[in-house]
């Protein structure tokens, strides 16, 4: 194992054994017991404001940090929960974990975050590793609509709530916003400004949320008429930008495009400057997940907003619910999106004066 570096660490606490303190160190030193120790951390009881002080120099002084795992052993309570996710580098994903860690907070909770890569296998796999750290429930994005970790969540009795993407199956708690509205309402809005046809690119089709999605663009285009062409494009920037690259070479061109996801949107941007497509002239362009650096880019990108925030709220209450007791039957809560129209997605004629 490589050695460790303690920086501003007191002068007179050795830290060349990595051996940290003890609570019973800290009531030698602050002449207390360890019961009034605990008492202070953890302001279980009022504590005497000098021997609070006499606790907190103490811990200063030593560098003590409290034994939580321990803690939650000795009370049979566990005030973590965990939350995995297909890729915590995924703007979308992280900010939902955002919300999660400020609702957990304000309740007394930490969060243990994992990653599962978009791998089924490594999401079971990660659960039970976070499963060892005994968590009061955990919330989960799933890679897929299989879920495959959820048998394990059911053999450790540990609540779950699935959030975003919709599992197949036996129904479980579940937070996701309203894919088909949405996309429904995205499709009008193209096949208002005179688009005829609508290519949606999606990262793979066996992620329910995007069928949801294609379901309501298919249905405008039904009700309004015109074409809907579906690609898969992957989850990944550059293989989106490689997948649309290729789809516009072979023609012939759409004249919307609708990117279901945020890295399609990337892609889809570096795609069309590669082959001298202008947006909205030849393309308009819409996306899924409205970010900051949409509105700033030229021309500003027409995006679908998710309340990312709000889910966040929604799947904490949920998991604090069934923590609780809660053994009502599994609930599905669908939050509205938001479109927010910008220049991207200007109707042809706008389009055509505006690059004239």
């Amino acid at each position: 194992m490589g050695g460790c570096i303690f920086r501003d660490a007191p002068a007179h606490v050795s830290v060349t054994n990595n051996k940290m303190p003890s609570i019973r160190a800290v009531a030698s030193r602050a002449g207390v017991s360890t019961a009034t120790v605990s008492n202070v951390l953890n302001a279980r009881r009022s504590v005497a404001p000098d021997l609070a002080a006499r606790v907190h120099s103490a811990v200063q002084e030593l560098g003590y940090i409290a034994d939580l795992g321990a803690s939650r052993l000795r009370s049979r309570k566990s005030s973590i929960a965990g939350v995995l996710v297909p890729d915590i580098a995924n703007p979308f994903f992280g900010a939902f974990v955002g919300a999660l860690e400020a609702a957990a907070r304000r309740d007394g909770y930490d969060l243990l975050i994992v990653s599962s890569g978009g791998d089924p296998v490594q999401e079971a796999a990660r659960l039970r590793a976070l499963l060892t750290w005994r968590p009061a429930g955990v919330v989960v994005i799933p890679c897929d609509d299989s879920l495959a970790a959820r048998d394990v969540a059911i053999a450790a009795g540990v609540p779950m709530v699935a959030a975003d993407r919709i599992p197949s199956g036996e129904p479980i708690d579940l937070v996701a916003v309203d894919n088909f509205a949405i996309a429904k309402q995205v499709a009008e809005h193209l096949l208002a400004g005179g688009r005829r046809h609508i290519l949606a690119a999606t990262g793979h089709l066996a992620i329910s949320n995007v069928n949801e999605r294609i379901d309501g663009t298919r249905a405008a285009v039904r009700e309004l008429g015109g074409t809907l062409e579906v690609i898969e494009v992957g989850l990944s920037y550059p293989e989106s930008r490689a997948r649309l690259d290729a789809r516009f070479a072979a023609g012939p061109l759409p004249d919307a495009l609708f990117t279901l996801n945020n890295l399609a949107t990337l892609g889809a941007l570096d795609a069309l400057s590669a082959h001298g497509l202008t947006v909205p002239g030849d393309i308009a362009l819409v996306g899924f997940d409205d970010e900051p650096w949409m509105h700033v880019v030229s021309p500003p990108l027409t995006a679908v907003r998710q309340p990312v925030e709000q889910m966040g709220f929604e799947a904490w209450a949920r998991l604090m619910a069934r923590i609780g007791g809660d053994v009502s039957p599994p609930v599905q809560v669908r939050l509205p999106c938001t479109l927010i129209t910008r220049a991207s997605s200007l109707p042809i004629d706008a389009a055509a004066m505006a690059s004239a």
